[in-house]
Parts: structure tokens; sequence; C-alpha cells
């Protein structure tokens, strides 16, 4: 069935015992929740990032209903949060005892469709959340899909699309989240960080977002850890708590980093690099080499050292 015949569709909602791993979130300063849920969104206006993907769900929520979903991208860029925001606008009151949130990093097999999923879709409504479910279970949900179609919405949460069998994939409606942008990431933790009256300096927040790679469920870990453990968040505390190497050669081999993470290090620096793209594409060839050494056993510092002195004698090529 199309998309625009499921979103015309009611869909019934009945009043059921409640089955939601769900739990109250409160924002204050004594809470003892992480960061992640404790500011964790609650409406559509408030997700950072992929602004014309939450329009599409915020039209299936102005209509009052919404089709089988699947959320595909990178982690940390609001896919459960997003599916959570639809859920309670579509079932308003009714949320905390119609939806049952599933993981399935844990929840995986044919039997948790079989008991948990099929059971609960016969109380009528029901929103799971997956991730990577094994293919006897994903062939066993898709029958529950068609039973339960006037009562249930399945959501599925997932990094890799492809590993979704083609017919779940035929029965939802697809959309894609991209990593979000170094300005995004940004902006929120300087929010948190006015909230919670965390210590910062400017270089520890571009060690955060380093860190992170667009994904904002790192990047707030990472800033509630750095916070809990010194104090202040700064670039060398950052990087302490998140035992990576700082983006520079100098010292870090004596602090006993292995090659492997300096050289993948480089690369993630390098690849960020405002400069001309010709001139970033030779970087990263000649790293792409060197990584290349280091992976077949030339593990040296020395290696890394002439890693240094090619891109510097590229830096001075015209």
């Amino acid at each position: 069935m199309a998309a625009d015949e499921i979103v015309n569709e009611s869909m019934d909602v009945d009043e059921v015992p409640s089955t939601s791993n769900e739990k109250t979130t409160k924002v204050g300063k004594n809470s003892t929740l992480p960061w992640i849920e404790k500011y964790r969104p609650q409406v559509f206006s408030d997700i950072v990032g992929n602004e014309d993907t939450v329009a599409r769900l915020a039209i299936f929520a102005q209509h009052g209903n919404a089709p089988n979903i699947i959320i595909a991208g990178p982690p940390g860029v609001g896919k459960t949060t997003t599916i959570l925001c639809l859920a309670r606008i579509l079932l308003g009151p009714a949320f905390k005892d119609t939806v049952l949130e599933l993981n399935a990093s844990n929840d995986r097999g044919i039997d948790v469709v079989r008991n948990k999923i099929k059971l609960f879709a016969q109380k009528k409504v029901n929103l799971p959340q997956a991730d990577s479910m094994t293919e006897g279970a994903q062939q066993a949900l898709r029958r529950t899909m068609e039973i339960y179609s006037n009562t249930t919405r399945f959501a599925l949460a997932c990094n890799n699309s492809e590993k979704i069998i083609e017919p779940i994939q035929s029965r939802c409606a697809m959309l894609r989240y991209g990593k979000l942008s170094d300005a995004q990431v940004l902006a929120k933790i300087i929010d948190v960080c006015a909230k919670e009256n965390v210590s910062y300096t400017d270089d520890g927040l571009e060690a955060i977002i380093f860190t992170a790679q667009g994904d904002m469920r790192q990047a707030l870990n990472n800033l509630q850890s750095t916070c809990n453990g010194f104090g202040h968040v700064n670039s060398e505390n950052v990087f302490k708590v998140c035992d990576e190497p700082h983006p520079f050669l100098q010292h870090l081999w004596k602090m006993g980093y292995s090659s492997d993470d300096l050289i993948s290090n480089i690369f993630r620096v390098c690849k960020n690099l405002n400069i001309d793209e010709d001139k970033k594409l030779e970087y990263i060839k000649e790293i792409g080499v060197t990584h290349l050494g280091i992976v077949n056993g030339n593990t040296s510092l020395l290696q890394l050292n002439s890693l240094l002195a090619r891109l510097c004698r590229l830096s001075l090529k015209k």
C-alpha cells in the first residue's frame, strides 16, 4: 500500500496496560540523568539537523497518522528521538501505554518478534525501534506487520538500510539522515554548557566536536564525562577522557599511542581542513600510503615522521 494511502487511514488506539520502556525525564541541575536523556528533544522543533526529513515526519503528524517508517543514518543524529517525538504527537496521553521500544542490538532474534512484538501488536499499538535484527526475525516481523496493519505502526532505525530485507523495505517509508555539521553540534553543546554552568575553553569545545565526528550523542557524552572527571572542559582534558591522541604528533609517540591511532587521527584532521581540494587529495594519498605501511607492520616513529615531512613538502608546492 502506498504511503499516501496509509497516511489517510485512521489508526485505532486502545487503552492498554503500560509496556513502554520510556522514562520520564526531568531537566534540572540536580538531575543524575545522562545529558543525552536530560536534553533529548521532546518536539520536532528542538531536533538538531536533517530539517527536510523532520519536516516530512511533521506532515505525517499533522494528518494524525503515519506509515511504517525506516530511518537510516549514522549514530547520534536523532533517529530514535525523531520517532519518539512523532509517537508523542500521534498518541498524546496514551504515549506511555502504547509504545514498545526495542533495541535489536539485544532484542534481535525471532523469539522477540513472536513473543514481545506480536503480543504487543495484539494490544493495538506498537512503535518498536530496531537496529540489526536477524533475517529470520525480519521475516517473522513482515508477517506481523501485515496482520496488524490497521492498528500497528513500526518504526525501524538502522545505520545501514541494506541490511533490512526487501519485503520490509517495501512496506515502509524510507527516510535517510545525514551526519550533523560541526556548527550544529557546537550550538547544542554551548547551550548545554550554559544550562549546566560548565567551565570550558574554545579549544575544549573544538576537541569535543573533533571527537564526536557529527554524532550528537557522542558529543554530549564526551562533554559530560569531561565535566564530571575534571570540572573543566579544555582540549587536554577532553582527549584524556576520550582516550584519543591529541591531533598533533609531537610527544604523542612517547605517550604510548599506537601508530594506527595516530595515523587515523591525522586523516580525520586532514579531511576537515579548509584547503584546496586538489591539495587535500594529495595529503590524503600520502596518509593512505603511510597507513598501508602501518597495516603491513611498518609501525615505527620513522614512518610517521616521514609522513609529516612529505606533507610539509606538499604544503610548500605552489
